[in-house]
């Protein structure tokens, strides 16, 4: 596994894909794969089953990972 210079909490900015320019905070690192969790960054549309918590089902709007290389730390 390799060891990245960014960690949970780090305010980063997007630099490809659909929401370069966007800065915003990392909410999960994932090593095996290299990928990173940044809030409000590739959104996803997920269908949901009807639960005791979500009874109607439907659909959620969830963060997916993007590749660490795709990411750089914001400068303050």
């Amino acid at each position: 596994m390799a060891k990245f210079k960014i960690k949970k909490g780090d305010m980063v900015e997007i630099i490809t894909g659909d929401d370069k320019g966007k800065k915003a905070k990392i909410l999960r690192v994932i090593p095996k794969s290299s990928q990173v969790v940044v809030e409000g960054c590739k959104l996803a549309k997920k269908a949901v089953k009807p639960t005791d918590k979500n009874p109607k089902g439907g659909f959620i709007e969830k963060e997916m990972p993007i590749h660490i290389s795709n990411v750089k730390k914001a400068e303050d």
